[in-house]
């Protein structure tokens, strides 16, 4: 009985160190199915590469036009702020009576709500 476990041991030894190329060979489907997964992961990759790429790109110019934006915003406010500066101090009278009503208008506006 002894010689019969050391035969059942060696042969099970020996199938568990299978050659992994005669494991291809036998299993077609596994091969087909992997080949496949590692194709639809490379276009996938590839799309996911260059959706980023397209979205840092628009990221960047919306970056650069928002700043020049803001450059257009900070000239007008300031040629604005400037001619109301000189108009109020030209005319005090007229500042303080158009500073009257606003207010005016204001609080007729909130008193209705």
């Amino acid at each position: 009985m002894t010689t019969a476990t050391t035969n059942t041991n060696t042969n099970t030894s020996a199938n568990s160190k299978v050659d992994p190329k005669t494991s291809h060979a036998e299993a077609p489907f596994t091969d087909k199915a992997t080949s496949a997964a590692h194709n639809a992961v490379d276009a996938l990759s590839t799309r996911a590469a260059t959706a980023e790429q397209s979205i840092r790109e628009g990221a960047n110019s919306s970056a650069e036009t928002l700043s020049e934006k803001q450059q257009i915003a900070r000239e007008k406010l300031n040629q604005y702020s400037g001619k109301t500066r000189k108009f109020a101090s030209e005319n005090p009278l007229a500042t303080a009576g158009i500073a009257f009503a606003a207010g005016m208008l204001v609080s007729a506006l909130v008193r209705n709500k």
